[in-house]
């Protein structure tokens, strides 16, 4: 390890954007404080992993980067969900130097100070921008606008790790949106556990922003956001009756015609099993008048499916809801069990191999809904934001799509752009998961 002037932390982020935006902040207070981040395990002199431990193929992934860091650098800080579970990581690794939980940046600036104190200058500080440091590209920015949950999921343990629904106030996230902005963040992603819940635990309480009071909820936040110049995006939206509250600020183009929503099964015994929302008929009503309202408007979704207890016939139900919900976007995990969840006291568990089957039987419908959805849009138009210049190629996403999980809109040959550009294009072909655009130049 090579020791330098102004003490360098490396760090690996794991997990989910709400883990991302955690790591953000940590790296912001760490180089206010006068760290330098290092580039790689060499030139650190300490070492920061952020984990994840919601599944546990996450957990093996967690410890799995743990113990590499300790193998190359050997002083290592753990954070994140997985540090919930403290026990777990030093039975693995009883080497590192510390471990704290998830929503702990006071705690890991504390570990940090006591195996590598700050410089006595902070030669950083004044150089931070004001929406601090950001691991995504310049031109998107994930907000996160709340932490933990009031649901009681029986497959998940966010509660337990996270804690229960704490919304931030909305001035806060407005100041900090305004900054991304005027830094140049052409997206702004709104993430936490529940979106549609934003505000529920403060009962709307009223906060102010430049001057305005405005109503801690999910509708006023997402009309405020669309007042500023980039798009914004809503992510983990639960279908609640509140929610048709936002389809008009879709339909008049303030914040972007998307929604992603993890709506997890289409079988009602199922549903319950799980503890989620189990009226399905419910669900596929308020898509239809969503659509009758913004015909543009885009729905991805989750599902699980293997959960313990589902029969063939539920397996159907599903299918058949995928049919008629015919959603734009859609991922789907096979059901394993998590370490401390309730779903792991169920009966009648599902086969591996019957999982497997179903899942493959299940995306086969998607991307025959998929393909049908990409091709009827091949002779629209769309404006489209550059993510990526290629020599050949320029790779950008439509409104329809979010960065890293949704398809792209590729458009070959060389073009003078950069990434975070708005461009206008006609979409001339599609494939099962992306568009093919070519700009428009001229009338």
């Amino acid at each position: 390890m090579t020791r330098t002037a102004i003490p360098k932390v490396g760090f690996i982020s794991l997990g989910c954007p709400k883990a991302t935006v955690d790591s953000e902040r940590i790296l912001t207070r760490l180089r206010a404080d006068g760290y330098a981040i290092a580039a790689d395990y060499a030139s650190a002199d300490l070492v920061v992993v952020n984990t994840c431990g919601f599944i546990d193929a996450a957990v093996d992934e967690s410890l799995e980067a743990i113990g590499e860091a300790l193998e190359e650098h050997g002083r290592v800080v753990v954070t994140g969900c997985l540090g919930a579970r403290a026990a777990l990581i030093r039975e693995a690794h009883p080497e590192v130097l510390a471990v704290t939980g998830p929503q702990a940046e006071t705690e890991v600036l504390a570990a940090v100070h006591a195996h590598l104190p700050p410089p006595a200058h902070h030669p950083f500080t004044d150089l931070l921008p004001a929406q601090g440091v950001k691991l995504t590209p310049a031109h998107y920015a994930y907000i996160k606008i709340s932490e933990g949950c009031n649901h009681r999921c029986r497959f998940c343990i966010i509660p337990s790790l996270r804690g229960d629904l704490v919304s931030r106030p909305i001035g806060g996230i407005l100041d900090e949106a305004h900054a991304l902005v005027e830094a140049g963040v052409r997206e702004l992603l709104v993430i936490s556990q529940d979106t549609s819940a934003y505000g529920l635990d403060t009962r709307y309480r009223t906060d102010f922003w430049q001057g305005r009071p405005l109503r801690t909820d999910t509708e006023t936040l997402a009309r405020t956001l669309g007042e500023l110049q980039a798009w914004v995006r809503l992510h983990y939206v639960y279908p609640y009756p509140q929610v048709d509250r936002l389809i008009p600020l879709m339909a008049d183009e303030l914040i972007l015609p998307y929604l992603d929503m993890p709506l997890q099964h289409g079988s009602p015994n199922v549903l319950k099993a799980m503890r989620r929302p189990a009226a399905t008929e419910q669900v596929l009503e308020r898509l239809a008048d969503w659509r009758r309202i913004c015909p543009a408007l885009v729905l991805r979704s989750t599902f699980i499916v293997g959960f313990p207890g589902e029969t063939e016939a539920d397996f159907e139900q599903l299918l058949d809801f995928l049919h008629e919900a015919r959603l734009d976007r859609v991922g789907c995990f096979s059901y394993s069990p998590v370490a401390g969840a309730a779903a792991n006291a169920l009966p009648d568990p599902v086969p591996e191999a019957l999982k497997e089957e179903r899942r493959a039987r299940f995306m086969a419908l998607q991307a025959e809904i998929s393909r049908e959805k990409l091709a009827a849009r091949v002779g629209q138009r769309a404006i489209v934001l550059v993510d990526e210049v290629l020599e050949e190629q320029v790779i950008a996403r439509s409104g329809a799509d979010a960065p890293e999980i949704d398809g792209r809109v590729l458009i070959e040959g060389a073009w003078e752009l950069e990434p975070g550009d708005f461009i206008e294009v006609d979409l001339i072909a599609s494939t099962e998961h992306d568009l093919i655009g070519e700009p428009v130049t001229g009338d």
